[in-house]
């Protein structure tokens, strides 16, 4: 299995925290933010693997080849055991999950983003307030761990490194049991964790690079 993305967090590393958190052997092969790596990509890479629509992320599983990173986390979902066992509401949350991650990619990557900051957390807090009431617990669907928790914990903490303050009580609770998980806890504390090192979204976003905390 190979799964390929930029050298930051962004829309991949969904993808690529569930593969840790399953243990299963896979390429993670990471496309360098550098002007080297970017014009291997346009210029050679993207029209050669065979993709129907070729993108980042992308994902080969044998026969299988996948781009957008929804249909990636499904496909992942399904091959893993990890669909929610209410489909209907596992495709809601997962959008509603991806409209926060996209609605932080619309304030980041704009010149204007200190006066959207202040929008987008007041926005935030209302749907923070309300994924706390849904979460059935432990999981967002009970004991289950699904594609939908990996995708909403790595989404959320992305957001949760901009405004930390937003992110207390039953949200604060849910996204550490998620990290507690096995291989995911590994993960997080090894030394080897990207977190430490990419970025959440480009270096180059004119707002809001998302850098790690060297802390």
């Amino acid at each position: 299995m190979e799964l390929g993305y930029w050298a930051l967090r962004g829309l991949g590393e969904p993808s690529r925290l569930l593969l840790r958190y399953k243990g299963v052997e896979w390429k993670d092969a990471t496309i360098p933010l550098t002007e080297e790596g970017a014009g291997k990509w346009f210029g050679e890479t993207k029209e050669s693997l065979g993709l129907d629509f070729p993108n980042l992320p992308y994902l080969f599983d044998g026969d299988v080849k996948l781009t957008e990173s929804l249909a990636i986390m499904r496909y992942l979902g399904r091959k893993f055991d990890m669909m929610p066992d209410d489909v209907a509401k596992g495709d809601m949350v997962e959008l509603v999950i991806h409209s926060q991650r996209m609605d932080l990619n619309k304030i980041c990557y704009s010149p204007d983003f200190e006066n959207l900051k202040e929008g987008f957390i007041t926005k935030l807090r209302v749907f923070l307030k309300r994924f706390a009431s849904f979460i059935v617990k432990p999981f967002i669907f009970g004991s289950k761990v699904t594609y939908v928790d990996i995708l909403a914990y790595e989404y959320l903490d992305q957001i949760r490194a901009l405004t930390p303050e937003s992110f207390t009580g039953e949200v604060s609770e849910y996204l550490q049991r998620v990290a507690d998980l096995p291989n995911i806890a590994e993960w997080l504390k090894s030394e080897e964790c990207t977190n430490k090192t990419y970025t959440i979204n480009s270096p180059m976003a004119p707002g809001w690079p998302g850098f790690p905390n060297k802390a």
